[in-house]
């Protein structure tokens, strides 16, 4: 397991892997986004995407998939997060793209008020198969203690 005292500023991280589907993207932004680019080809063709490309959002959450799938693979003892920062949308993502991500640990902090917890922040970029940067963002996370 790992706990907060384990993990080093500057420790730097790849993992994941996210085959994205076409009818996940047409699933998500049906639900979520439902904006004409992501549902429609034709009226993708007409837009700099140039065909469906994937809702941001869906881009956030694929991501998150791989983070918890990483979190439950090392055991790391983590219990979310106050948030993230720093949202950039880079590159389209289409279906086809396989997703992976890059992280590197910013800084520790402590809780005055939950000794039992600190908080890591770090930098993420999620990249496609091609290596090409599509989203990069800033998050933090809520880290237990080792037990004593």
């Amino acid at each position: 397991m790992l706990f907060f005292e384990d993990i080093a500023v500057g420790h730097k991280a790849r993992f994941g892997r996210y085959a994205v589907t076409r009818e996940e993207v047409l699933d998500f932004a049906s639900k979520y986004d439902p904006q004409p680019f992501h549902l429609d080809d034709e009226a993708a063709a007409k837009t700099f995407f140039g065909k469906v490309s994937a809702s941001g959002w869906h881009t956030c959450a694929m991501t998150m998939r791989m983070m918890v799938e990483q979190m439950q693979d090392k055991k790391i003892q983590t219990t979310g997060s106050p948030g993230v920062d720093k949202i950039r949308w880079r590159t389209p993502v289409y279906p086809g793209d396989v997703l992976s991500v890059r992280s590197e640990v910013l800084g520790k902090k402590d809780l005055p008020s939950k000794p039992d917890m600190g908080i890591i922040t770090a930098a993420y970029e999620v990249l496609n198969q091609d290596g090409v940067v599509v989203m990069t963002f800033e998050g933090a996370g809520l880290y237990h203690r080792r037990p004593i």
